[in-house]
């Protein structure tokens, strides 16, 4: 009887998966669960050029319609994995459909964290995660008036640079002391502030969002400063990885579900990739979980190889990019939050076209290049896996 490879999640890392096999020869049965109702998508385009009204909707698929058919995969959409059989090697579904497996890979990625607050769910009041919700977003920043994103973090900036290109009247509240201060800290952070700024954005930082008023629909933002009118609401406060699956299975987790180098858990038939994936980092000698399109784009055929018996080192440097008005920028490299010792810049910051490292006991840990695209950020990352001790003044 021919094997049968069941990939739960239809996201990008799921369906480079499901590729990756046929790829590789593969000749068992492939089954695609989608819990949308849409075919595998890659989301960066939802808060960028999507949003914006630059792609075609068209453009933000991993594959062609025609695909999955011509490929012999089986993509179940609006189908969601309710529970995992690891005795009977069996994934049930929302339909009460069991799916019996050779091989499981659950790449079920990541969801908005929600605003515990009241009116919380009045119209108005968006997150951003999925197609659908991008749609929908883009059709109310079309409408103009004034935006507030509550968040200033990667969403919440890419949405609020794509609502004033628009011409909103745009406001940011975040409760840090700068934009992205987890990610990349007060310095950097501090130079996204003034670019937003630069193009009449209302940051309001070190504020905290107590709740929504409206009468159905949104129409103002409660702080603990005062209260902000408001037409149209984005809220973008972080992700939590969709583990539940995983844990009812009794698999470990702690952040994220726990693999080796292979991507495999402690199952030996069950892998994990993409946002939930928690895998060892040799550069920094421990696990480390990156929701960016990256860890979806190489985890998930390095997930499938590993299901095909292949030796497999998933070890890739967390690696992601945004683009706001006219800066675009990639990063590489990760530390824990305030984990660094120094962030030096080389470049010209004020002109927009520098790079930037992060050093922690005199060694790089991340750097980023910000509109500085001939080299990318491929020397950063050489100084980041070289792990030796660098002199400041000759980083370039």
């Amino acid at each position: 009887m021919a094997d049968t490879f069941v990939i739960v999640g239809g996201g990008l890392a799921g369906a480079k998966a499901a590729e990756t096999l046929r790829e590789e020869g593969f000749d068992g049965r492939v089954v695609l669960v989608c819990a949308e109702p849409d075919r595998p998508y890659e989301r960066p385009p939802l808060s960028k050029g999507y949003l914006l009204g630059d792609q075609e909707r068209d453009t933000v698929f991993v594959h062609e319609q025609g695909w999955y058919a011509d490929n012999s995969v089986e993509l179940l959409l609006k189908r969601r994995a309710t529970r995992i059989d690891r005795a009977a090697h069996e994934v049930e579904l929302d339909s009460g459909e069991r799916l019996a497996y050779t091989k499981l890979l659950l790449a079920t990625g990541s969801s908005p964290r929600r605003l515990r607050v009241d009116g919380n769910n009045l119209d108005g009041v968006h997150y951003l995660r999925r197609l659908s919700h991008s749609d929908k977003l883009r059709e109310d920043i079309a409408r103009g008036g004034r935006v507030v994103v509550v968040g200033a973090g990667w969403i919440g900036l890419e949405t609020a640079a794509a609502a004033r290109q628009k011409g909103s009247e745009v406001t940011v509240v975040e409760p840090q002391s700068t934009p992205l201060h987890v990610p990349l800290g007060p310095e950097m952070g501090g130079f996204f502030a003034d670019v937003h700024r630069a193009h009449g954005v209302d940051l309001r930082l070190g504020v905290g969002v107590t709740g929504f008023r409206g009468g159905g629909r949104v129409e103002a933002v409660l702080t603990d400063d005062g209260e902000i009118p408001a037409d149209l609401v984005i809220v973008g406060i972080g992700a939590r990885p969709n583990t539940e699956l995983a844990e009812e299975a009794g698999l470990k987790v702690d952040d994220g579900v726990l693999v080796d180098s292979s991507l495999r858990t402690e199952d030996p038939d069950i892998y994990a990739a993409g946002d939930i994936a928690s895998s060892p980092s040799s550069v920094y000698g421990r696990p480390i979980r990156v929701e960016h399109w990256a860890t979806a784009l190489n985890g998930g055929p390095a997930a499938a190889k590993g299901m095909l018996g292949q030796d497999v080192t998933y070890d890739d440097l967390p690696y992601f990019f945004s683009d706001q008005y006219d800066v675009g920028m990639e990063f590489t490299g990760w530390f824990a939050p305030g984990g660094y010792d120094e962030v030096v810049t080389r470049g010209d910051v004020a002109g927009q076209a520098f790079r930037a490292y992060w050093l922690a006991g005199g060694r790089v840990v991340a750097g980023m290049h910000v509109n500085l695209w001939d080299d990318g950020v491929g020397p950063i990352q050489e100084l980041v896996r070289g792990g030796a001790p660098v002199d400041p003044d000759d980083l370039r």
